[in-house]
């Protein structure tokens, strides 16, 4: 008579099984429980089982653990993105001087409407006063010699100002497109980052189904076995 390294009991004839012939994850388990047994101790067939229930509930529920630690990761990886959270104007604006950020103002002030009313304003007081209001004393008589003069030099100041704007466009639009490219690349790597994790997870999932369907196998047989004797 076979005796049961686990419970002492006597096991019925056809129902003993070797610890050798157990699946590695089934003998880990009841190494765990009970460390002297060895691959030449006897378990009966309905203590297998029970060891098979626990087997196969533990990898249901770390395939479960694994997911969420998988989803975890991917979605703090997409939370703390520095790129996509970068404020390029802010960045840009902080490294400006006064007099680049006054040339700013006036170059948007001077392709405004605002300024094209009142310069046409000023233009027509200016014609107005000198003709009919000062007309025995103007200050700047026809052909206006002192308004050409002024007009010249906001001519001649202006153009500058709106090059030096300009430039600056072109030096925010090539940082724009350097983080546009960074996005890009951080995308990509992105991407690949959770294809690899897809894979790694449709390859493990295979493998820990395939067991499940092992074990259930096992399990199966051995049902079949004990109806054909019955």
């Amino acid at each position: 008579m076979i005796i049961s390294s686990i419970s002492k009991a006597k096991i019925k004839i056809g129902e003993a099984v070797k610890g050798k012939d157990l699946r590695e994850g089934i003998f880990d388990m009841i190494k765990t429980e009970y460390p002297g047994f060895g691959n030449d101790d006897y378990i009966s067939l309905d203590e297998l089982n029970k060891y098979r229930r626990s087997y196969l509930t533990s990898l249901i529920i770390k395939e479960k653990g694994e997911l969420a630690i998988i989803d975890g990761d991917v979605m703090y990886a997409i939370k703390n993105n520095s790129i996509l959270s970068e404020n390029i104007q802010d960045e840009i604006e902080a490294t400006l001087t006064t007099g680049q950020k006054l040339a700013d103002k006036i170059a948007v002030f001077g392709g405004s409407w605002t300024f094209i009313i009142t310069f046409f304003s000023f233009i027509l007081a200016w014609i107005s006063i000198n003709i009919w209001i000062l007309a025995t004393r103007p200050f700047d008589a026809f052909p206006f010699i002192l308004l050409n003069l002024i007009l010249s030099c906001l001519a001649a100041i202006q153009a500058p100002i709106i090059m030096m704007s300009q430039n600056r466009q072109e030096q925010k639009d090539r940082q724009r497109g350097e983080h546009d490219y960074k996005i890009n690349l951080k995308a990509e790597l992105e991407i690949k980052l959770l294809s690899e994790k897809i894979d790694h997870l449709l390859v493990h999932q295979n493998k820990i189904l395939l067991e499940i369907q092992e074990v259930q196998t096992d399990y199966l047989e051995d049902l079949m076995k004990a109806f054909k004797k019955k």
